[in-house]
């Protein structure tokens, strides 16, 4: 374990990595970590990682979490909710990640969409800038909503304007109206 202290989810983050990779799971960085690489940089007590999983390998990666000494809990979101079920995983240090297994409405396309960012020598696969805007208005929250506008904002010009109104309407017709009301500044 690579966490010392409590305020280290980053690090709690690359062990998790670490699992993640040695059981092929496709994953993507997302939320505050997310937003510090598009424009966004903000404390956050946790990381956000959303998981291409199938449903059969969830019992397998808790399993695996809760053998390397961490603190697995998954619970399972309702019939509405636009997350399946959500792993989250802490350290004895109070140190936390989520991983989010799947997202209703995100584009199957967007693990092919993957930035690969380093952090302490290792790299991490961040979710898309395009993905990540969409994500955050479907979101909707207002820091969810702030993160967006600092992301278009820092892409200026090389924005996939087209791509993101497209990947906000398939979360819905309210994250593509809050993406447009970002657009129109």
């Amino acid at each position: 374990m690579r966490a010392k202290r409590s305020g280290e989810s980053a690090l709690l983050l690359l062990d998790v990595v670490d699992i993640l990779v040695g059981q092929g799971v496709k994953y993507a960085v997302i939320g505050a970590l997310a937003a510090s690489v598009y424009g966004a940089v903000r404390a956050s007590m946790d990381a956000d990682v959303l998981l291409s999983v199938k449903p059969a390998q969830v019992q397998g990666l808790f399993n695996m979490l809760a053998a390397a000494g961490f603190k697995p809990h998954l619970a399972h979101g309702g019939v509405d909710d636009p997350i399946p079920a959500l792993l989250k995983v802490a350290d004895k240090f109070g140190n936390r990640v989520d991983l989010l297994i799947g997202l209703k409405g995100l584009d199957p396309l967007a693990f092919s969409r993957l930035s690969n960012i380093s952090f302490r020598g290792q790299e991490l696969q961040f979710i898309g800038r395009e993905d990540f805007i969409a994500m955050k208005v479907f979101a909707g929250g207002p820091l969810d909503i702030a993160d967006a506008a600092r992301a278009v904002l820092a892409a200026g010009t090389s924005l996939d304007v087209d791509m993101v109104r497209r990947l906000a309407r398939g979360f819905s017709k309210d994250a593509l109206e809050a993406l447009e009301r970002i657009l129109r500044g």
